[in-house]
């Protein structure tokens, strides 16, 4: 039998060529990823820092000013302690359920990224149920904090763990009305094609003008999804030490630490591409992107230009949230609930009404 050594090489290169296409392919797929884990990691430590400089501000004292430039990298300072803490297991607790919780909120929260458009064609999943795709994750998060609480065998942390899922329950059916109303408006609940529906009329096309009761109602339901003051119950310090977080040291007190700030940070991203125009730099009857299709040598800037437009809009709303925590006190759990139960519910469901009556008119 002779064989033909020119087939052979041929067959080997093309074998060579097809797995350099797989894992081509590959990169491909994680550089995407990789990146906006990256971003938001940056992000999380700027708010961190932001929120520490604002608050020393607003309470007239120093604040971070010894870990790098301004107290830059106090955060990272802070992130390497807990990495270096021991980690500490109850030992009549449920150490499955102890160990998991924390996980299940960080990985919940990231996967809402997935559907934010950071800017045009900035986007890792453009899909036609974005919005209540993120209503959906985010309702897994506290059942985390649940299992971490009743996994503690502590009842400090128990009665943090039933208050994140009372308040959770309580505050996401507002919030997916608000939502609801918004897709009804775009005739549509992809991220993107809210966006765009808004940056047909510049900045008087935002939602934030067409619907004004549903962005009052989605500010105060998104502070209590991320337990912020005045809505931080779950955690009281002067009721419950630190309520689900009580048994916690080390990395996984740390992923609940770090998974406040994500589901901050991606609160606001949803303010801004449900309000506030998104990417649109608001000049009417001009689509920001036809500026720079001229030549696609500027597409690159038009990138740039849109995530930094849209991060902008994104940091407001996160120094009101900052600012807020620092202005009102904290509220009791009957009067919480009876905020979302007895008045958000309410008026979100009469605004719903209202936004489908006239969406029915304009037909």
């Amino acid at each position: 039998m002779i064989i033909d050594t020119s087939q052979v090489q041929d067959i080997t290169s093309f074998s060579r060529l097809e797995f350099l296409k797989e894992v081509y392919g590959i990169l491909w797929v994680l550089v995407p990823i990789l990146t906006t884990v990256l971003g938001i990691t940056i992000g999380v430590l700027v708010i961190v820092w932001l929120e520490r400089e604002i608050s020393a501000g607003i309470q007239q004292r120093i604040g971070p000013e010894y870990a790098g430039p301004l107290g830059v990298l106090q955060a990272l300072a802070d992130g390497t302690k807990l990495l270096l803490k021991e980690n500490l297991l109850p030992s009549r607790g449920d150490t499955r359920l102890f160990s998991i919780g924390p996980s299940i909120a960080v990985i919940s929260i990231l996967l809402s990224y997935s559907v934010i458009p950071f800017g045009y064609r900035l986007v890792l999943a453009d899909l036609h149920i974005g919005v209540f795709l993120w209503i959906a994750i985010s309702s897994v998060a506290p059942i985390g904090l649940l299992m971490s609480g009743y996994g503690s065998n502590n009842k400090y942390s128990f009665l943090g763990g039933l208050r994140a899922a009372a308040q959770s329950i309580s505050y996401e059916i507002p919030l997916t009305l608000c939502v609801l109303s918004i897709s009804l408006l775009s005739n549509s609940s992809s991220t993107v094609d809210i966006v765009e529906s808004q940056s047909k009329y510049g900045f008087w096309g935002w939602n934030l003008w067409r619907q004004p009761i549903g962005f009052v109602i989605f500010l105060i339901s998104s502070l209590a999804e991320c337990e912020r003051l005045p809505f931080d119950l779950p955690e009281a310090e002067e009721e419950l030490v630190a309520g689900y977080q009580t048994e916690y040291s080390g990395i996984k007190f740390g992923l609940f630490y770090v998974a406040s700030y994500l589901n901050l940070l991606v609160s606001s991203l949803f303010v801004t591409v449900l309000y506030l125009g998104g990417w649109d730099i608001s000049i009417p009857y001009i689509f920001s992107y036809d500026l720079f299709e001229i030549n696609k040598a500027y597409e690159v800037f038009g990138m740039t230009i849109s995530i930094f437009i849209t991060l902008a809009k994104t940091y407001l709303f996160l120094f009101i949230s900052i600012a807020t925590r620092w202005t009102l006190p904290r509220l009791r759990i009957d009067q919480l609930l009876n905020l979302g139960w007895k008045f958000l519910l309410p008026i979100s469901l009469g605004n719903l009404l209202l936004t489908t009556s006239f969406q029915l008119f304009s037909l």
